[in-house]
């Protein structure tokens, strides 16, 4: 419904390197800035700033989303989500008080899930599994997020509680954003040719 938007601009080998750079440089910062990135996790759930600016790019996403995907038999719904995004959005900045930068969060998680499966959506090689694997953690993530936004202040007090578990997770980062950058490099700029 929805490969024809992405696919028409993005690649997996682009999708890869974006999502694995990414990864990295926020990775080997946690590494190397540990108390930074701690402090900033720590007020990021009720940064009501962070909020608000990720859930007008979740707006304008969902708006331009909805006048370009093939709606089907709901096609006569397309006008009135266009008159209810704006007002859900405004009603989210003044009415959500508790966690805004959680639940917004949550909905771009959800949002970036889709253009990360259409681009590995039956390809090949059998690596362009580490898209959809990553895709899938983020709608976990970001459906308990949306519905129960304080288990991000949760996981960020026990993962950041213990220098041990802050050291395995961010290094699980890395090494992982290497390997979606080498696949990228090695195997998906071939498979894409």
């Amino acid at each position: 419904m929805t490969r024809h938007l992405y696919c028409d601009f993005l690649t997996m080998q682009a999708v890869g390197l974006i999502i694995g750079f990414l990864l990295v440089i926020t990775h080997a910062l946690a590494l190397v800035k540990p108390a930074m990135v701690k402090d900033f996790l720590r007020d990021f759930p009720r940064h009501r700033g962070i909020g608000i600016s990720i859930l007008a790019v979740d707006f304008i996403w969902a708006f331009w989303l909805i006048g370009n995907i093939d709606l089907g038999e709901f096609y006569t719904w397309e006008n009135p989500i266009r008159i209810v995004l704006p007002v859900c959005f405004l009603l989210f900045i003044f009415f959500v008080e508790e966690f805004l930068a959680v639940r917004a969060t949550g909905i771009l998680l959800l949002l970036l899930a889709c253009p990360v499966l259409d681009v590995a959506f039956l390809r090949e090689p059998a690596t362009r599994l580490l898209l959809p694997l990553l895709a899938y953690v983020w709608i976990l993530l970001g459906l308990f997020w949306i519905g129960m936004p304080y288990l991000m202040r949760e996981q960020i007090a026990w993962v950041s509680g213990n220098n041990g578990r802050w050291r395995i997770f961010s290094g699980a980062g890395l090494v992982y954003g290497v390997a979606l950058v080498v696949c990228a490099v090695v195997f998906w700029g071939v498979a894409n040719s």
